[in-house]
């Protein structure tokens, strides 16, 4: 999709002004809260590793060395009257709200600075204000399809916005509103993810909810007489007292929410990474970073898994089996762990994926 004019680009090898606008819900800081505020830190990381200028508009706390305009997340003055109004929202979302619409206007105002906007976030606003800044915006489509954003994409008669997806499966699930996303696969920084010497124990990272099912790589783990050590931030507590802390004990341990480099010794000394989506994970990064530490992949076919993990470094079941996944432990730890580092290296790495972030950019204006 393409739609106003703008100023051509730089061209090819100069550096690029870029605007990277992040999620406002959580601080783009280690220990990350997700998979997104780790993908938009490595991105911005490496795009100035690159020699572009990246400013980015985050939330508060978020890690000062990326160069970040803090979003501001402020209380709009609300009067009671209209709080009582049966359309009033949770004050989390209108903060949000409130905050991306002030950044969108301030970048609509007057000449711009940046050569584009990359939209990193989940917020409706970039996109429909698009058409209002005097640069080209891209949007990154980290998720299923939201109907605040597919509003969004249908207010101008034709969307000036250009979009990546993260996986061909994303790009797939948006098509009936966006026919045609790039994919740009998510990276992860390999020199910091490095291949671990294995061990005897699984290991389960990411977020702890109910998408990512936790509880069923304890099963699968317990059917399977390994022991399984769990890592994340805990993002349903309901969720993790109910399925999870119960389990817990000699062959089922919680080792906390984790900064990277901890991490990264956790997976490398793993025999494999179990990954257990409960919806369809439009990436996976834990499955990257697995990877990335020579660790193959025991998993779920769900979502955009199939698109990364290949024969040669993991093996997957049907989605929600963890009897079958208990007996796919075994073959997976018998797969080579060079396989795996040399396919994150070839497919999951940060500098593939910032190749093609500005291939993708310098398109904008073709």
């Amino acid at each position: 999709m393409t739609g106003g004019r703008h100023t051509p680009l730089p061209p090819s090898g100069a550096p690029l002004r870029i605007a990277l606008i992040a999620s406002a819900r959580h601080p783009i800081t280690e220990p990350f809260a997700g998979g997104l505020e780790a993908h938009t830190w490595t991105l911005s990381t490496a795009l100035r590793a690159r020699g572009h200028e990246v400013t980015v508009f985050a939330g508060p706390g978020s890690d000062p060395g990326l160069g970040v305009v803090e979003l501001p997340l402020r209380p709009a003055r609300i009067s009671e009257s209209a709080c009582r109004d049966t359309s009033m929202v949770a004050a989390p979302w209108l903060e949000e709200h409130h905050a991306y619409l002030q950044l969108m206007l301030e970048l609509a105002r007057g000449p711009s600075r940046y050569d584009l906007v990359h939209n990193n976030s989940l917020n409706y606003l970039p996109v429909a204000m698009a058409p209002g800044l005097p640069v080209p915006v891209v949007t990154t489509l980290h998720t299923p399809p939201t109907p605040w954003i597919e509003s969004a994409i249908q207010i101008a008669p034709q969307c000036p916005v250009r979009f990546s997806a993260v996986s061909a499966h994303t790009a797939a699930a948006w098509r009936h509103v966006v026919p045609a996303a790039t994919v740009v696969h998510n990276g992860i920084d390999t020199r910091r993810w490095k291949p671990g010497p294995g061990g005897d124990d699984l290991v389960w990272s990411g977020r702890i909810v109910p998408e990512k099912g936790t509880h069923l790589a304890i099963e699968a783990a317990e059917l399977s007489g390994r022991r399984l050590r769990i890592a994340g931030p805990v993002g349903d507590a309901d969720y993790f007292a109910a399925y999870v802390q119960p389990r817990l004990g000699r062959t089922i341990t919680y080792e906390g929410h984790l900064h990277q480099p901890d991490l990264c010794a956790l997976v490398g000394s793993s025999a494999a990474a179990v990954v257990t989506p409960c919806w369809d994970e439009p990436y996976g990064l834990v499955v990257a970073e697995a990877l990335a530490c020579g660790t193959p992949v025991c998993g779920f076919a769900r979502g955009a898994l199939p698109e990364i993990v290949t024969p040669a470094c993991g093996r997957l079941v049907e989605p929600g089996d963890s009897t079958a996944l208990a007996k796919a432990v075994e073959p997976t730890i018998g797969l080579s762990r060079h396989d795996a580092r040399r396919h994150a290296e070839a497919s999951c790495s940060m500098d593939v994926m910032t190749a093609r972030y500005e291939r993708f950019y310098r398109s904008v204006s073709a």
